[in-house]
């Protein structure tokens, strides 16, 4: 080690706030002339830390469940007379569903029923909640032989919490439904009401852009609507809720800060453009395809 004199190292002490404003200042100036090349060399970061946050989460998640064991033991003889309760009731519906299972097989082949073709889908680990470019996103790892691309739709096991907005080598980032950048067609079952569900970053999105006269009711289920051609119709994603009068919000089945383990479909959509966020450079050419993401004039009104 060079032996420093007490006065170059105050010096040198008082240059590294300097130097790494300079920095950042470069690496802000390089983001705007070649996005491309930063959102290259980001996924590849990404591509290098998803398995170290994945051996990093590990422990953590062990020590969690033996807590949470700790604490369930205390209420084992309470879960064992209740789970007994239950075991009786899923015995009865266990044969109401196999007669109707049978009834409809029969109906089926008497129709001659055409079954829809099976999806390819991939299950994957989520590694960690990143702040990117989207406030509300999340980092999945991938196999090296994947077939993931931007556009097919995360889905977890009760509905959907996402869409594919970057892939890399061994991992892919996903949109998540809450980001204030998300603005996704729905339709509401109940009112049969079309609306725009959009993410504000809080756990629970909005719906915006309803018919005036179709209000959403208060727990009724909402699934996507096909329009703009940015999803298929008829995917799950929560119901809904007001929070404050005249304010309803999507609540998703599955808290979308506990997501694990997830889905990702290929549903043989168009590559969809990953919408405007915050510090995210595009060119003009890529912000003219950005079609599927969704508009008030998908619905036919303006916003209240």
């Amino acid at each position: 080690m060079i032996p420093l004199s007490i006065q170059i190292k105050q010096g040198l002490a008082k240059l590294v706030l300097p130097l790494l404003f300079v920095f950042a200042c470069l690496i802000m100036l390089l983001g705007q002339a070649q996005p491309k090349f930063v959102e290259a060399v980001r996924l590849k970061v990404s591509d290098y830390l998803a398995p170290g946050y994945a051996l990093v989460e590990e422990p953590f998640g062990v020590l969690n469940g033996f807590l949470q064991n700790l604490k369930n033991i205390q209420h084992v003889a309470a879960e064992n007379k209740a789970l007994k309760d239950e075991n009786l009731q899923l015995r009865r519906w266990y044969h109401v569903a196999m007669g109707l299972a049978d009834e409809n097989e029969t109906l089926k082949k008497q129709l001659h029923w055409m079954p829809d073709p099976a999806l390819s889908f991939i299950t994957t680990r989520v590694v960690a909640d990143i702040s990117g470019v989207y406030r509300k996103a999340i980092l999945v790892v991938l196999d090296e032989n994947h077939k993931v691309r931007p556009g097919q739709v995360a889905l977890d096991g009760f509905g959907l919490v996402g869409r594919v907005t970057e892939v890399g080598d061994r991992s892919a980032r996903i949109l998540l439904i809450n980001d204030d950048s998300s603005r996704i067609p729905v339709r509401l079952l109940n009112s049969h009401a079309a609306a725009i569900m959009a993410g504000d970053n809080s756990l629970y999105p909005r719906l915006i852009f309803y018919p005036e006269d179709k209000h959403p009711v208060e727990g009724e289920r909402v699934v996507t609507d096909a329009k703009g051609e940015a999803l298929p119709a008829g995917i799950p994603i929560g119901y809904v809720h007001y929070i404050q009068p005249g304010q309803p919000v999507v609540i998703p089945y599955l808290p979308l800060d506990r997501l694990k383990i997830i889905r990702i479909f290929d549903y043989g959509m168009q590559q969809i453009v990953a919408p405007d966020a915050p510090g995210r450079v595009v060119s003009t050419k890529k912000k003219n395809r950005q079609g599927p993401v969704a508009s008030p004039n998908m619905l036919g009104h303006n916003e209240e």
